[in-house]
């Protein structure tokens, strides 16, 4: 041991530096707080998808589901893009999409259409572009009709294997109109018959 000149003594082992802690004892505690603030900050982002995602599953979640369990299957119509906004899930607790100019009532998957769900960019506007994109960006989707036709065929296959699914899954309640189309008279039997084939 030496006195290094300022009252602090000094082992030969330490490599020369000040202090009992030396270089090494430096590392580590700078490794320390680097690990718990990593872990901090791990665990704030856990939180805060706790918070967003798993809350949605918990009471308030739950009583959308029920509540779209509880409303009754819906009469087969044609929808203007502007009657089709007002089922976003905000306005009014149905939730409707179009994929390919087909309408879907995707009520029942609310928590992923919902105003919440991450698919919710969705809900009351026709999701074929964004579908056929993988784009969830609110610019992926037109305010106006779109005919889909400057797609190309891989895309267009894409949106074809959507609306498919989109069959399977949800109820089909009608057609997205063009502009200046007229609306289809759907018969109760038509509508019955359909609902019954989906089931």
């Amino acid at each position: 041991m030496a006195d290094d000149g300022d009252g602090r003594l000094r082992t030969e082992g330490n490599g020369g530096g000040r202090g009992s802690g030396g270089v090494g004892e430096s590392l580590v505690g700078g490794g320390m707080l680097l690990i718990v603030g990593l872990l901090a900050l791990g665990l704030l982002a856990a939180y805060r998808l706790y918070l967003r995602w798993g809350t949605r599953s918990g009471l308030g979640g739950a009583a959308r589901q029920s509540q779209a369990a509880a409303l009754p299957r819906m009469k087969r119509r044609d929808f203007t893009r502007e009657q089709l906004r007002e089922f976003d899930g905000t306005r009014n607790p149905r939730i409707l999409l179009a994929v390919n100019g087909k309408v879907f009532d995707v009520t029942k998957g609310s928590k992923f259409y919902g105003p919440e769900g991450p698919y919710g960019i969705f809900a009351g506007r026709d999701a074929s572009r964004g579908l056929a994109t993988f784009c969830l960006d609110k610019d992926a989707l037109r305010d106006e009709y779109d005919d889909l036709s400057d797609l190309n065929a891989v895309q267009m296959e894409s949106v074809r294997e959507w609306e498919m699914q989109f069959k399977e899954k949800y109820d089909y309640v009608g057609r997205l109109l063009k502009p200046g189309e007229e609306p289809s008279e759907y018969t109760d039997e038509e509508d019955t018959k359909d609902h019954t084939k989906q089931e």
